[in-house]
């Protein structure tokens, strides 16, 4: 194998003596990628009302929009993770990167009037996320070692976990002050600085023995299918009826696609989704809870929206009320890792379930003054960042050191699907619930909402919008307590 700097292609999964090491160039480069997807493309949750106005689409459709990129992020996240085991993680990335462009390209040219440009622009940056996600993380394990891999670990969580907290505060000041176009050419300018970062980077990727695992097309088509119909009813079906020939003949076919797809999953060795994995019960607790909690993220959709329309804030004031929640949860996640060598992921995890729980509870109080619903907003979406970095590290931890060595890659992949999925549907549920009881006339306990009375309709419900991400924590909370066993797991 050669050695040289510029040209050596690192085989296997780890840090091979004498070979390539990675330096801060790359780590910049790849924080960067990662950056591309965490910051730029989930915007979209808070200036998505400014879209919607600018380009004159319908709500329903501006959902779908919002939460489609993390669908097919998660579709593709495991297909992309073995490619690039196969052809390289240096070519995946940049191929990631490349797509980030034209994705990023797609939605800041898009034309008043139709969908068209800014979906399959949201499309591609799921399937530039796809790339990057899974191929970014082995090159960290590939190139960095000991104490490095550590500290390269650290940035990468930044990127994504910072990115994430900051997203909404960085959308709301960019499209209040030169447009929500210029974050996408941003993101292109990003995407070139880390393409050239990344680029002449040796190769890595796993030494191929035997015969080489081929793609389970049919189970990835079967799972597409299935997934982007249920989004289609889930983001249409009360603009269209739910009881309509279209939403009613997606459904069926939603589920006729899961039926087939669970059918071929169980009968291949080489299954797109080994669900073998799942006999383990501290992996399936963590991976479910991971799904539910993800899905959270439908809060900060309902929540920002609300004080937009209901308050009249700007996307700026409104990202203003996310600060609490960035600061908190890259305070939080190291905390998190403490708590899990001290007591096990169990208890850490629950404590991060009851936080968040909480922080969105205080969101849910949509009936008070709109200057008093800010403040509680903020000390929510606190808890929310709280919360969530306590559970992250624990998490992982329960999910991967319980699984055979053998079985890691995509015993991973498959986590971060359910991340992505999950954040995917509980976005899409929950503006459906918020757009759907918007447009109605029913309205419970209308005497507790207090101050103005036109804007009672969007208040009722967001609230119940945000009520039903309380109720996923709750069950995130459920699968914990039954599948996680208390104490220190692991092999």
């Amino acid at each position: 194998m050669t050695t040289n700097n510029n040209s050596a292609a690192i085989t296997g999964g780890a840090l091979a003596p004498g070979s390539y090491q990675g330096n801060d160039k790359l780590l910049f480069g790849i924080v960067l990628a990662v950056v591309t997807f965490w910051l730029f493309a989930q915007t979209t949750l808070n200036i998505a009302p400014e879209m919607r106005s600018d380009l004159g689409i319908d709500e329903s459709w501006s959902n779908i929009a919002v939460s489609i990129t993390a669908l097919f992020s998660g579709i593709f996240i495991v297909v992309m993770g073995g490619l690039s085991d196969r052809f390289g993680r240096v070519k995946i990335a940049l191929i990631g990167i490349v797509l980030s462009m034209i994705g990023s390209l797609l939605i800041a040219v898009s034309p008043t009037g139709t969908i068209v440009f800014l979906m399959a622009g949201r499309i591609i940056q799921g399937l530039s996320a796809a790339c990057i996600m899974p191929s970014t993380l082995a090159l960290l394990k590939a190139y960095y070692d000991g104490a490095q891999r550590q500290r390269a670990v650290s940035y990468w969580s930044i990127g994504s976990w910072g990115g994430s907290g900051l997203c909404s505060l960085f959308g709301g000041v960019i499209a209040s002050t030169i447009g929500w176009r210029w974050i996408f050419w941003m993101a292109i300018a990003v995407s070139i600085i880390s393409y050239l970062l990344i680029r002449g980077t040796p190769e890595s990727k796993v030494e191929q023995t035997g015969e080489r695992q081929r793609i389970d097309w049919s189970g990835l088509i079967t799972f597409m299918i299935a997934m982007v119909a249920l989004n289609v009813v889930i983001g249409q079906g009360s603009k269209l009826g739910w009881t309509s020939v279209v939403i009613v003949e997606l459904a069926v076919v939603s589920l006729v696609m899961a039926i087939a797809f669970l059918k071929i999953e169980l009968s291949k060795s080489d299954a797109f989704v080994d669900f073998k994995l799942f006999d383990n019960s501290t992996y399936t607790g963590a991976t479910l809870s991971n799904f539910l909690l993800n899905g959270a993220a439908g809060t900060l959709l309902v929540s920002l929206t609300l004080v937009q329309k209901g308050a009249g804030l700007s996307s700026l004031k409104a990202g203003l009320l996310t600060l609490g929640y960035l600061i908190a949860i890259l305070a939080t996640i190291r905390v998190g890792e403490k708590l899990l060598q001290l007591w096990g992921p169990r208890k850490p995890m629950l404590l991060g379930c009851g936080i968040t729980m909480l922080g969105i509870l205080l969101t849910c109080a949509t009936f008070l003054y709109a200057w008093q619903y800010m403040i509680v907003t903020v000390v929510g979406f606190t808890l929310f960042g709280i919360g969530l970095g306590f559970y992250a590290t624990p998490s992982t931890d329960a999910a991967l050191s319980n699984v055979p060595q053998n079985q890691v890659g995509s015993a991973a992949g498959i986590y971060k699907m359910a991340s992505s999925l999950g954040a995917a549907f509980g976005v899409a549920i929950s503006a459906a619930l918020f757009t759907g009881l918007s447009a109605g006339q029913v309205i419970y306990g209308e005497g507790f909402f207090v101050g103005r009375t036109d804007n009672i309709q969007v208040r009722y419900a967001a609230a119940i919008a945000l009520l039903f991400n309380v109720f996923m924590v709750i069950v995130a909370m459920i699968a914990i307590l039954k599948t996680v066993p208390p104490g220190k797991t692991g092999n």
